[in-house]
């Protein structure tokens, strides 16, 4: 079974590699932190936004793309954790097919913000997040403060 999630809180630290986003259950209590660059990060904070940009970069590309093949992103899938790695899956709408494609959690998250489509991870992803104690080899940081428009940086 999967579990609807939303985007509560990016995480930048701008004197470290790793960053951070963190997903909130939409009827419960559960988070999970993802691990992910920079530049994801930033590019999941300008799609929240709707910063505009010159020129399309790789998400805006990808979702180009596959609206001109006739599909449309209806969720992403965070369906598998192995080894501290998540793995996600962009599910895709063409005709009457549902297509899945594999993606890093960062890049499905980019795209799901910014087509407006919900994100679910699996139950046995949530149970596993658990059993490792929220991932407690992340420090990221404590904040009960949702994900705001206006703030670039959580704390």
């Amino acid at each position: 079974m999967d579990v609807q999630m939303t985007l509560s809180r990016i995480l930048i630290g701008e004197m470290s590699d790793a960053q951070f986003i963190e997903l909130s259950e939409v009827d419960g209590s559960r988070r999970i932190p993802i691990v992910v660059g920079v530049a994801e990060a930033f590019a999941i904070e300008r799609r929240i936004k709707g910063v505009p940009i010159p020129r399309p970069l790789t998400h805006e590309l990808l979702s180009s793309v596959i609206v001109c093949l006739g599909a449309r992103l209806s969720r992403v899938v965070i369906h598998d954790l192995c080894d501290g790695t998540f793995y996600a899956m962009l599910v895709l709408e063409q005709g009457s097919e549902e297509v899945q494609v594999d993606a890093r959690p960062s890049d499905a998250i980019a795209l799901a913000v910014g087509a407006d489509v919900p994100i679910f991870v699996s139950e046995h992803v949530l149970m596993e997040v658990a059993a490792d104690g929220g991932l407690s080899d992340f420090e990221v940081p404590e904040s009960d403060e949702p994900l705001d428009d206006d703030d670039s940086e959580w704390t």
